[in-house]
């Protein structure tokens, strides 16, 4: 894949994209439409060729001005944070800015993690109806001349999409300003956002070796997900189970920041079956909707649990869990992977692409995961299985030790590395 330097030709990228479905005319009329007025805002106001960084033998621990692009879902956010932690690990006076819409979990997590967070207007488009499609198309034009703004008042040496809506904006307005551009793909399949501005990046980050049998490019480079620093910590023996951990076996059960409704059901049918109570506890994310009947299932059943709608210790709880339960987002098999952790992956059933089911697959194949479909999750096969790996403790650390195999601790370094060659060129 080579990169263009015709702007009309990503802008064309993109028409392509949405005229794949029957709804997509409309969007691209509404693309074609603001294409020359956004090109011709821009087109005098390009601060320096690709290529001439001012940064030539830049040592990997030179202060540098980021924006990281994209968020929306923990799933997209947090390989965002492993790599802005790297970067400052570097050299602590680096500057980082996130830009994406502002949701509310976006901005607790980042508040939390010390980041700043700039807005801007944008809506994702796949999979969503035809007004809800139009209404983000019209904000797109809105986006561009917003991100651009940001980017002119920052003026970052490198500009990073993490593959979100929210990225397409700020990507484009880097390159429009002739920003060094890098993407991160978190997922086995890429997303439609990454694979309309792979064009217009300089590097293409991967989490899967076999991503690269789509992106065939000397600008794609597989470094695995990058993982959070607090939670390799973790996996570098600095924390201890406690007495009660060590004596039950944990189950911890995650189903996103919202929870996953068929996963939390499951559970609660599973203890109707389940024989060995007394040696099981569970520390179980509901989600808001299904806590109360959660903890309640729990309190019925007389099972040991720690039961909140969301949870921000996650190095603790992947300290703690024997098993995991939960889904397949990209993220969360990076987390698992690298920290070597048992886990029965629940593809969440509507991900774009199905690209859950991907992610676990090849783990699964290799014995590093267990994958159950949703359409086959019940109660009774969620028993046996806890049931089976309370008595077999050796075919769990077998399946945690074949998972660490997949595991890609150093993906953020790597990824940093990286970036520092490619402004060092």
């Amino acid at each position: 894949m080579s990169m263009s330097n015709n702007p009309a030709n990503g802008f064309d990228s993109m028409k392509l994209k949405v005229h794949s479905s029957k709804n997509g005319r409309i969007l691209s009329a509404c693309l074609s439409a603001f294409s020359f007025q956004l090109l011709a805002t821009f087109s005098n106001d390009r601060q320096r060729p690709h290529g001439d960084y001012g940064n030539s033998g830049l040592p990997f621990n030179h202060p540098l001005r980021i924006v990281i692009a994209g968020g929306g879902t923990g799933g997209h956010l947090f390989p965002g944070i492993a790599i802005a932690q790297e970067f400052q690990n570097r050299n602590s006076e680096t500057q980082i800015i996130f830009v994406s819409t502002g949701n509310r979990l976006e901005k607790a997590v980042l508040a939390k993690a010390g980041f700043k967070l700039q807005t801007i207007p944008a809506g994702g488009i796949k999979g969503r109806g035809l007004w809800n499609q139009a209404v983000s198309a019209l904000k797109i034009p809105a986006g561009i001349l917003e991100s651009s703004r940001i980017l002119k008042n920052f003026s970052p040496d490198l500009a990073i999409g993490l593959g979100s809506y929210s990225a397409g904006p700020v990507i484009i307005g880097a390159w429009l300003r002739r920003i060094p551009i890098a993407i991160q793909e978190q997922n086995i399949l890429p997303g439609i956002t990454n694979r309309i501005l792979a064009r217009f990046a300089d590097r293409i980050y991967i989490s899967f070796e076999h991503t690269q049998n789509r992106w065939d490019s000397p600008k794609v480079k597989w470094t695995g997900n990058p993982v959070r620093r607090e939670l390799l910590a973790y996996a570098g023996g600095r924390a201890k189970k406690d007495q009660t951990d060590r004596q039950l076996f944990t189950v911890l059960i995650i189903g996103g920041s919202q929870g996953a409704h068929r996963i939390n059901t499951a559970v609660l049918e599973a203890l109707e079956l389940l024989q060995e109570k007394d040696q099981l506890q569970f520390v179980h994310q509901t989600g808001t909707a299904d806590e109360p009947a959660i903890r309640e299932g729990y309190r019925r059943h007389q099972v040991k649990c720690t039961v909140q709608p969301f949870f921000d210790n996650m190095a603790e709880l992947y300290n703690r869990a024997d098993l995991l339960i939960c889904r397949a987002g990209a993220t969360t098999v990076a987390e698992i992977t690298a920290l070597g952790k048992a886990a029965i992956f629940i593809p969440f059933p509507f991900a774009a692409d199905d690209h859950q089911v991907l992610n676990a697959g090849s783990l699964a194949d290799a014995g590093a995961a267990e994958l159950i479909v949703e359409k086959d999750l019940d109660g009774r096969i969620l028993s046996e299985k806890l049931a089976y790996y309370l008595a077999h403790p050796s075919a769990l650390e077998a399946m945690a030790a074949k998972a660490r195999r997949f595991g890609h601790p150093d993906a953020a370094a790597n990824i940093v590395d990286d970036c520092y060659q490619l402004l060092s060129a």
